[in-house]
C-alpha cells in the first residue's frame, strides 16, 4: 500500500461515532494502526484556502425523506447495539472548532483522548461541543490546553492541516463519512465495517 489505511470521520455524524465504537471495541489497538481523517462540511474561509490549493469539497446534500430515514435508523441501530444516545438539540455548531480543535489534540499526541471525549459530550450527552465553556472541559478532559484548543479554529498552522485533510478528502472522492480506504478498497458506512477489516488483514495488517 502506497498510503496508509485510512478511515474518515465526522463529529458531525451519529454514523461515524457508531462506526468508529464498533472498529474499537473489536480491535481496540484500531487508533494507532490507522490513520484517521476529519471530515466536515468547511467554512467559506476553508473553502476559498481550498480553491486556492486546486482542490474543493464534494457536497452530498440530501432530502428531506431520506435525513428522515436515517433519524430513525440510528435510533434503531442504537437500540440494537445497547449504546445511550441523546440527539442533541443545537442547530449552530460551527464544526470547524471541534474538527481543528481534533487537529491540535493530535498535534500534542492526544488526538484519540480528544476524539473520545467529544464522541462522548455529543452523542452521549447531546453537547454542542464547539460552544468554548464546553470545547475547554473536553480539552481538559483530554489532557491538553484549553486555549489551545478554543483557539484552533484560528490557528493559521492548524487551518493549513485543516485544509490539507479536506483536499485530501476531495483526492480520495470522499462523499460521506464514515469511509474506510485499504490500498485500492474502499467501504462507505457502519455497514461495511466487516469489508474494512477484512481488506486490512489481506493487507497483512495484524490486529
Amino acid at each position: 500500500m502506497r498510503k496508509p489505511p485510512r478511515l474518515y470521520f465526522s463529529f458531525r455524524s451519529p454514523r461515524s461515532w457508531l462506526a468508529v465504537r464498533q472498529l474499537t471495541e473489536r480491535w481496540p489497538e484500531a487508533p494507532d494502526a490507522i490513520t484517521f481523517v476529519p471530515h466536515w462540511v468547511p467554512e467559506d474561509g476553508l473553502r476559498t484556502a481550498l480553491a486556492e490549493a486546486d482542490s474543493s469539497f464534494l457536497d452530498t446534500p440530501i432530502s428531506r425523506a431520506k435525513h428522515e430515514y436515517l433519524l430513525t435508523d440510528t435510533n434503531r441501530l442504537v437500540h440494537r447495539l445497547g449504546y445511550r444516545m441523546v440527539w442533541p438539540a443545537d442547530m449552530d455548531v460551527d464544526w470547524a472548532v471541534p474538527h481543528l480543535a481534533w487537529l491540535y489534540a493530535r498535534q500534542q499526541g492526544r488526538g484519540w483522548d480528544f476524539y473520545q471525549a467529544a464522541v462522548r459530550a455529543r452523542w452521549e450527552q447531546g453537547e454542542n461541543i464547539s460552544d468554548p465553556g464546553v470545547l475547554a472541559g473536553l480539552a481538559i478532559e483530554a489532557g491538553i490546553d484549553p486555549a489551545g484548543a478554543i483557539g484552533a479554529a484560528a490557528d493559521p498552522t492548524l487551518r493549513e492541516a485543516a485544509v490539507q485533510a479536506l483536499a485530501g478528502a476531495y483526492d480520495d472522492d470522499i462523499f460521506a463519512v464514515p469511509y474506510f480506504i485499504v490500498g485500492r478498497h474502499r467501504f462507505w458506512g457502519l455497514e461495511r465495517l466487516d469489508g474494512f477489516l477484512d481488506a486490512l488483514h489481506a493487507a497483512g495488517v495484524r490486529r
